[in-house]
């Protein structure tokens, strides 16, 4: 029997190393732990490292109307009973809320997921100011030629891939180990999945948010500046905006090494609330530019009819709203909301969304501040 037992579990460890649907019912849901789950390329921050000022007391913030149907006390218990772990406001450079929850702190790892999305964005903006890519109007096959085999992708550009408008095939479900997403995610070897994509309709046809297409923007940066797109991001914002931290971005795995750059930066609050600061400065970090201005105002401009599940327009990896705010976002409720009319930052990470539609809840917010 003990014989037996031993072969089992033998079975079960080597379908976690080989087999994405296995690792999928053993680690369950994409949860706050993720990071330490895959391995990692570091992001090392810079000597010198900037802080936001601090007010010495957090503002005092009620609950915004309409949203106290669960009768929560305060604004700290609304916060907490709705799965958030960090919530931080700043305002012309200065901390004037902060709060963490759960267990965390101003040092805790969080897992940006689909936040990272918007880094990748950035980068590419670099990149072509740099002139390592010629344009947005490129096809991706000028950067991965291999999918020249694949019927139409000829035709997809790196603008179609940023504005979700590609027209590839891919099932971006999260919740079943069969949809590509699990595969995408928990996977071992993304390159070679990469190779039996396929397209469903000609690009620029209609908004379909897949991650795919965030994946093929990162192999494109590799193929056109020659680095992992890790050390492009710890080069060309990572260390420039002097993070106060130290980050990761998981990988597939070990062997292959290629960056899960759909989701997967791992950082803490106060350093997404810089990459926040980077864009509300309109590419600007302390007078030096970072990322073009052009490409900034591109990002944030509403061009098309692109709209994501909650009706917010989709544009170049962000969400824009029609007052002028947008906002980076990832699965859990992970948000980095930036509202240039008042010099606002929120960062908001969680272990869930809980019943909040947060984006709507910053807009309410945001006339108490």
């Amino acid at each position: 029997m003990r014989i037996k037992g031993i072969f089992i579990i033998s079975l079960l460890l080597l379908s976690l190393t080989s087999c994405h649907v296995a690792r999928f019912f053993y680690y369950n849901f994409a949860d706050m732990k993720d990071y330490k789950k895959f391995p990692t390329q570091t992001l090392n921050n810079a000597e010198i490292t900037f802080h936001f000022s601090k007010s010495s007391k957090n503002l005092d913030l009620n609950i915004p109307s309409g949203l106290n149907e669960k009768n929560f006390r305060t604004f700290e218990q609304m916060l907490d009973k709705e799965k958030t772990l960090s919530f931080l406001i700043i305002r012309n450079d200065s901390v004037i809320y902060e709060n963490y929850f759960h267990g965390y702190d101003i040092t805790s790892i969080e897992p940006s997921f689909s936040m990272a999305k918007s880094f990748v964005s950035a980068l590419i903006g670099i990149a072509i100011e740099e002139k390592k890519i010629k344009s947005v109007h490129q096809p991706i096959t000028d950067f991965i030629p291999e999918l020249k085999k694949n019927n139409g992708f000829d035709k997809i550009t790196l603008e179609h891939l940023l504005n979700m408008r590609s027209g590839i095939d891919f099932n971006e479900g999260y919740s079943s180990p069969f949809a590509d997403m699990a595969k995408y995610y928990y996977g071992l070897n993304l390159k070679k999945y990469i190779l039996s994509l396929k397209t469903k309709k000609d690009p620029d046809l209609e908004y379909d948010y897949i991650s795919v297409n965030t994946l093929l923007l990162s192999l494109a940066l590799e193929k056109a500046t020659g680095k992992t797109v890790t050390a492009y991001l710890e080069e060309k914002i990572w260390k420039p905006l002097e993070m106060e931290y130290p980050a990761s971005w998981s990988i597939d795995s070990h062997k292959d090494q290629t960056v899960k750059s759909f989701c997967c930066i791992n950082a803490r609050t106060h350093d997404y609330a810089h990459f926040g600061r980077l864009y509300l400065n309109k590419g600007k970090w302390n007078g030096k530019q970072i990322v073009p201005t052009e490409w900034v105002n591109r990002s944030l401009s509403i061009v098309n009819d692109s709209r994501d599940s909650q009706g917010y327009p989709y544009s170049y990896h962000w969400r824009v709203t029609v007052n002028g705010a947008f906002f980076a976002k990832g699965v859990l409720g992970q948000y980095i909301f930036v509202d240039p009319k008042k010099n606002l930052i929120i960062v908001r990470t969680g272990r869930g969304n809980g019943s909040v539609a947060w984006p709507h809840f910053f807009e309410l917010l945001e006339q108490q501040l």
